[in-house]
């Protein structure tokens, strides 16, 4: 009976092992999109004001995040900001002459944002493990679908990570560039309620979805798993002789 049951455990080890493996690759992945500098806005509309959060973690396993760059648009430039406080960090705002102006509702605009860089007190280096946010008040932001934030991440010990990189079909790239998602302005007589909930619902954070969907496969994974494992079990019983 030994004999005949082994083969039938040893396909069961098998596909466990496999199973396991693919809900394994499957999490990981979705944790490290997650683990990608993010930025989310809080009202932010088109041709409105709004507040920007990066979220940075660093994933380094050795090294710290000491200084944060972001590049902002210049062909959709946007004529001003201004930053929240981080203890420990400073932070620098650098603007640039545009070849043409641009009219928005509030006026001619020949100047814009053109960067914004945060550096670190020693202190204050985001640890590996840990994530720090940094907030910015900005407007008028441009009347288009969504924009992207190029960002440049510098470690303790001098290596550096471009977040620049564009989705190419369904594949995401090794350094997607943290990009917004501008919902519609609402109009002047629109509840303001219905107005939030609408430009939350079009921030949502992309990232968190696809740990969702992670953690998801990862359940249905280890499901499939334990029923391959009784039924597998099961049929050698039925098929064994008697002792």
């Amino acid at each position: 009976m030994s004999r005949l049951r082994t083969p039938r455990r040893r396909t069961a080890l098998r596909l466990a092992a496999g199973l396991v493996g693919a809900a394994a690759a499957v999490l990981i992945g979705a944790t490290a999109a997650s683990a990608h500098v993010h930025v989310d806005g809080e009202d932010a509309t088109r041709g409105g004001y709004g507040v920007l959060t990066f979220r940075v973690p660093t994933e380094s396993d050795t090294a710290s995040t000491t200084e944060v760059t972001v590049t902002m648009p210049s062909t959709t430039p946007i004529a001003s900001a201004s930053v929240q406080p981080v203890a420990g960090w400073t932070a620098t705002v650098s603007t640039a002459t545009l070849a043409k102006p641009v009219t928005t509702d509030d006026g001619q605009v020949s100047t814009y944002v053109s960067k914004i860089d945060w550096k670190a007190d020693a202190a204050a280096a985001i640890k590996p493990g840990q994530f720090q946010e940094f907030a910015i008040s900005v407007g008028p932001l441009p009347d288009v679908a969504e924009v992207a934030f190029p960002t440049l991440q510098t470690y303790s010990d001098g290596s550096t990570v471009n977040w620049n990189e564009t989705a190419s079909g369904a594949a995401e790239p090794e350094h997607p560039v943290p990009v917004l998602a501008l919902a519609a302005a609402e109009p002047a007589n629109q509840d303001a309620t219905a107005a939030t909930a609408t430009t939350t619902t079009a921030t949502a954070d992309s990232s968190t979805a696809a740990l969702a969907v992670g953690i998801a496969a990862v359940v249905a994974a280890l499901a499939a798993l334990i029923v391959a494992i009784i039924a597998l079990l099961r049929g050698s019983r039925r098929r064994a002789p008697d002792a």
